[in-house]
This record gives structure tokens, sequence and C-alpha cells, in this order.
């Protein structure tokens, strides 16, 4: 089953995730967890990490949007 999903609902939840991320990584517990000796990630990865990855992502998906913006206006609207 596939799912469609416009570009800005896309962009929005990304973001929330983002968003989901930040006020998880701000809590007290968390931060308890995350500097626990025993807190060990396979690539030595942490929260804050897919905060900056989900980041990098928004910000590629605002530049296609914007590529393909200005492509539409460079070609008219006769093709």
């Amino acid at each position: 089953m596939e799912i469609k999903l416009t570009t800005s609902e896309i962009r929005a939840i990304l973001q929330g995730c983002q968003y989901t991320l930040r006020v998880v990584g701000s809590s007290k517990d968390y931060r308890k967890i995350q500097s626990s000796k025993y807190f060990s990630t396979s690539n030595d990865v942490v929260l804050n990490d897919a905060f900056n990855i989900l980041g990098e992502v928004v910000d590629a998906i605002v530049q296609v949007e914007q590529f393909n913006q200005q492509g539409e206006s460079g070609h008219g609207t006769g093709n």
C-alpha cells in the first residue's frame, strides 16, 4: 500500500519528528539515560544526530522545491 503525501506534508511530518526529538532530548530522564556509561549505539550516534539529519533532509527538500519552482517559472505555461 502506497501512502500519497504532498511535499509540504512530507516536510511537515519531518519537522514534527524533529520537534519530537528535541522534546525528548531536552527531557531530564533522557539526558540521564544518554549520560549513562551503559548507553551505547553501534555508530556512537545520539538523539541530536537524528535531529540534525532530519534537518538536513528538510533543507534538501526545500532546495528541490525551490529548484522546481525556478524551473517552472523559466519554462512558461506552454509545456
